[in-house]
């Protein structure tokens, strides 16, 4: 029997949770490129993705899902391509507590929604920044005429992961079911 492979990405800034959330949710030993942070400008975290950030979810059926985080900072945006490449979609991680953060995420939505149109945006550390918590993101989604599925999550927290893969193979679905001209 062939195994298809699936393949979801998680990039975002630095210091957001793409290393944990792979972590949280993977099968098998996470592989990762992390080194020490020397942009301490950015996030004062110790360890930093400096390449890619690899795991795996192995479905009942033995399907493989492969997990890749990319390196938040934006002088490795070349990566960015290489990993985007072939995934069913990616999932944006905005550290909350940043003062950019809306400014975050508008880089990254103008840079990831070349890769994919299945996207999930995950708004993390809002226990550390509770101002406006989703409503700033929302309201900057409106005026932009973004449908992005948007969640305030915990990535310590498996089933907060989970609930955004959830929804972007919702999103593949129904983008697939339209594509095929159903409903």
């Amino acid at each position: 029997m062939l195994l298809q492979q699936y393949k979801i990405v998680f990039g975002g800034t630095m210091g957001a949770g793409k290393s944990e959330a792979i972590k949280m949710l993977s099968d098998i030993p996470v592989m990762q490129t992390e080194t020490i942070n020397t942009d301490l400008d950015a996030h004062s975290k110790y360890l930093t993705t400096v390449g890619i950030d690899y795991g795996e979810i192995i479905l009942d059926d033995e399907t493989k899902v492969g997990l890749y985080g990319t390196p938040g900072q934006d002088r490795f945006d070349f990566m960015w391509t290489i990993i985007c490449k072939g995934a069913i979609g990616i999932i944006i991680l905005i550290d909350h507590s940043r003062k950019e953060r809306v400014q975050d995420l508008e880089f990254y939505l103008a840079n990831f929604k070349e890769y994919s149109d299945n996207i999930v945006i995950g708004i993390t550390h809002l226990d550390e920044q509770n101002d406006q918590m989703l409503k700033i993101y929302r309201d900057y989604m409106i005026e932009n005429n973004y449908r992005y599925p948007l969640f305030g999550v915990d990535v310590r927290l498996k089933n907060d992961v989970l609930l955004m893969i959830e929804a972007l193979i919702a999103v593949v679905e129904v983008q697939n079911i339209l594509f095929k001209g159903g409903v």
